[in-house]
Formats: structure tokens, C-alpha cells, sequence
């Protein structure tokens, strides 16, 4: 019975510390694109859908970036822009859908790079939360999606 107990209990610290070890949920990171340093973190899960809008610098109209969480990755599945300008899909197939143009990029990022600018008001919109990012940095910004472990690892808002 005393033998029992110890491998019960051995047992029990060995899958505690692999639930504490295993990365089971994800969050969202923007860092300092030159330092590293956490900006802002946001926990995201599978499906979470993330949008960077922002005002076009030349058309002055609106734009979303529209991803979607899948692994650590951010899939662009849309962009909708108001009108057309520079850097906009202008050869792409686009519909129009309530006043916007639409086009399905189909593009996958691990991570990727933007220069928050006040005259474009760069926001992040995380399930719907937003996140002004020209507050947070006026210098480049790495925006990606990270594994976490259950218990720590995780920097606050």
C-alpha cells in the first residue's frame, strides 16, 4: 500500500509539471520590432479573429486587415478598403460588399512588421477589444502570435 502511494504521488508530480510545461494557450504579442520588448499581450485561442484598421495615408479613407488565429500563425482571410489607392489590391479579384471593396488575400503570417503612425491611427481590434497602437510605439512594431505555458511565461497588458 506504502508503495502505491508513492508512485501514485510521483505520478501526479509528473503530469503537474508537464500541464504546467505543456504551451496550451496562445497569445497575441506586439513587440518593439529593434528591442524585443512587449508592447502589448493579448490572449487569443484558436479562431480568435484579430483586425488592424487604419486610415489609408494618401485616400484618407478606412482599411482592415481582417486574420484569423490558427496555430501561431495569423491567416489574412480578408482586407476591405473603401477606396482604391496605393498599395491596395488593384489587380486582385475584389467584390464590393456594403460600401467596401473586398478581397480575399489568402496569406498566412508567422509574424510581421508595421510602423504604428498617428496621421493612419493604427488600432488592433482582438476579438473585438481595440488596442491603439500608435499609443503603445511610434517606432516598428513585430506583431505575432506566441505559445504559453498554463502557469506563467505571460506579460501583462
Amino acid at each position: 500500500m506504502r508503495g502505491s502511494v508513492a508512485v501514485l504521488v510521483a505520478c501526479s508530480l509528473v503530469l503537474a509539471g508537464a500541464a504546467v510545461a505543456a504551451p496550451v494557450d496562445r497569445t497575441l504579442v506586439v513587440r518593439d520590432a529593434d528591442s524585443g520588448a512587449a508592447l502589448l499581450t493579448v490572449d487569443v485561442h484558436e479562431g480568435s479573429n484579430v483586425t488592424l484598421a487604419y486610415t489609408h495615408s494618401v485616400e484618407k479613407t478606412p482599411v482592415r486587415d481582417i486574420y484569423t488565429v490558427t496555430g501561431t500563425a495569423l491567416d489574412n482571410t480578408e482586407m476591405r478598403f473603401r477606396s482604391y489607392g496605393w498599395g491596395l489590391p488593384a489587380r486582385e479579384a475584389v467584390r464590393l460588399e456594403d460600401g467596401w471593396f473586398v478581397f480575399d488575400p489568402d496569406r498566412r503570417y508567422e509574424a510581421f512588421n508595421l510602423q504604428p503612425a498617428a496621421v493612419a491611427g493604427h488600432r488592433l481590434y482582438v476579438d473585438g477589444e481595440p488596442y491603439d497602437l500608435v499609443a503603445r510605439s511610434d517606432d516598428p512594431v513585430r506583431i505575432s502570435i506566441e505559445r504559453r505555458p498554463v502557469l506563467g511565461g505571460h506579460t501583462p497588458q
